[in-house]
């Protein structure tokens, strides 16, 4: 099968391994994968500040780069959610509305690629760990995504997956949320970190590396032992 990729902008500039381990969990699938160097951004950022406009330009572009027939497939179910859900609304009574339907229908989250089209769920991966996981907001709430992760995760050997309390909570991130109410999202981060080590686990993992930063940056503050790893990483451990 032929998909396009689609890298967040964070993940290109800030995690670029998460996007080449998702290229070998693609290929290992069997997939033949390609990546438009011209792509940028989904437009979510903009959008989230209230600029419509703005976002209005980056998501036609977006909506340029990846016409065509072929799945779509990225490391993040923020900006999937955002094209699915926001992108009708952004565009509501223009000529893209046709567009729009079509890319919706195409466009998938890694793990939800992965399980509900490909049936693709054991890539003989392997960490020896034991591991709790982050439901992004935007997984759940914008994709509909909770055992997909799971699926895959349950079939790594030697990982051992506990449930952490309250795992459904938001860490806290939300964008320019941890920015203009940082005091409110440094707690949130702060409550899903204890809720981490209160599992004994090593590591957190989530289908989300917007999420993972901002956990990452609390357990780097509280000097903790945990590490993050996109669930990409995970499955490219083989």
């Amino acid at each position: 099968m032929n998909v396009q990729i689609f890298i967040p902008c964070f993940v290109d500039q800030l995690y670029p391994t998460v996007a080449f381990n998702m290229v070998k969990v693609l290929e290992k699938a069997g997939c033949s994968v390609t990546y438009n160097t011209n792509q940028t951004c989904c437009g979510q950022p903009a959008f989230n500040a209230g600029f419509w406009g703005e976002a209005k330009d980056i998501c036609q572009k977006f909506l340029k780069d990846f016409n065509g027939d072929e799945y779509i497939v990225a490391p993040s179910a923020s900006c999937v959610g955002f094209v699915r859900n926001y992108y009708e609304r952004l565009f509501e009574n223009s000529i893209h509305q046709t567009e729009i339907k079509k890319i919706r229908t195409r466009i998938f989250e890694l793990s939800d690629f992965l399980v509900n089209v490909l049936n693709f769920t054991n890539f003989n991966a392997s960490l020896n760990a034991v591991a709790t996981y982050h439901d992004s907001c935007a997984a759940l709430r914008e994709c509909n995504l909770k055992k997909e992760p799971r699926i895959l995760l349950n079939n790594v050997e030697g990982l051992q997956l506990i449930e952490m309390n309250d795992v459904e909570t938001c860490c806290g991130f939300g964008g320019t949320f941890a920015v203009k109410f940082e005091p409110i999202s440094i707690a949130m981060g702060d409550q899903k970190v204890t809720n981490a080590q209160e599992t004994k686990a090593e590591y957190i993992i989530s289908t989300d590396m917007s999420c993972l930063m901002h956990i990452d940056g609390v357990i780097k503050n509280k000097q903790s032992s945990l590490k993050v790893l996109h669930l990409a990483d995970v499955l490219a451990n083989f």
